[in-house]
């Protein structure tokens, strides 16, 4: 069970290293629903070998979008991104001896919008999943913050993430300052048991290599922003439309 005093400390380290890692957020019984969820729901899917590894979209499943708007995961977020926090974005990864891939280090630069608009210092852009994407300033970036629950245990066997602390904190890096801050800054691996929530910051540098022994590493990814951050005409791609109250998937 998380604590107040657990919340705290996870603020602290998120502000300080750009990320933080709270174990027992979900029980067994929750990681079942959620992965019935999501070998049920309506995502996009990619698959290698007919394995499953990755998905996006995950906000049309409603059970995951009562998920990102429960109360629960609105305690971890909204320290950081307010109380208008708004789920924005849901991807899965998993890693599977079919796909088994190294994630080479880079920050999450780009953000899922309902439709293009060409707006100044807002680019590249990209379509993923039949959904535009676009890098917008760093402020955006700066705003939000993803929760990433793990489905499985995540042990250094299992390709955890990788992180460098505090690199959330130099704003958008170039290849040349990503392999500088890789000479400077001494990398943490990210084991996690299942049930685990890792809060992130999106400018964090991460990767992370192949499985030396694969199994699942199922993640749900989901971001988070203040409801108005965007600039019209941009809006979000997805916004969750679940209402709390109703409990339904009792988070």
């Amino acid at each position: 069970m998380q604590t107040r005093s657990d919340h705290s400390k996870a603020t602290l380290a998120v502000h300080r290293d750009g990320f933080a890692i709270m174990p027992g957020l979900l029980s067994p019984s929750q990681i079942e629903r959620i992965l019935t969820a999501l070998q049920d729901g309506k995502m996009s899917r990619a698959r290698r070998n007919g394995s499953l590894y990755g998905g996006r979209n995950l906000l049309e499943i409603p059970a995951l979008a009562d998920l990102a708007a429960s109360q629960k995961i609105r305690n971890l977020v909204e320290p950081f991104v307010g109380h208008s926090a708004t789920p924005v974005r849901a991807l899965f990864f998993d890693k599977t001896p079919d796909a088994n891939w190294p994630v080479l280090w880079h920050q999450d630069l780009s953000i899922a919008v309902a439709q293009k608009h060409e707006v100044e210092g807002w680019g590249p852009w990209s379509v993923k999943a039949g959904v535009p994407h676009v890098q917008p300033p760093v402020h955006v970036l700066e705003a939000m913050v993803a929760v990433r629950l793990h489905l499985d245990d995540c042990g250094a066997d299992n390709g955890p993430l990788r992180v460098l602390p505090g690199s959330h904190q130099l704003g958008r890096l170039s290849r040349d300052r990503i392999a500088t801050c890789r000479q400077t800054i001494k990398e943490l691996l990210c084991e996690a048991p299942a049930g685990t929530a890792m809060l992130m910051r999106p400018l964090l540098l991460h990767a992370s290599s192949p499985a030396s022994t694969p199994n699942h590493r199922r993640v749900v990814h989901i971001e988070f922003a203040p409801e108005e951050l965007l600039p019209p005409p941009l809006a979000w791609a997805q916004r969750s439309q679940s209402v709390v109250e109703d409990n339904r998937f009792d988070y």
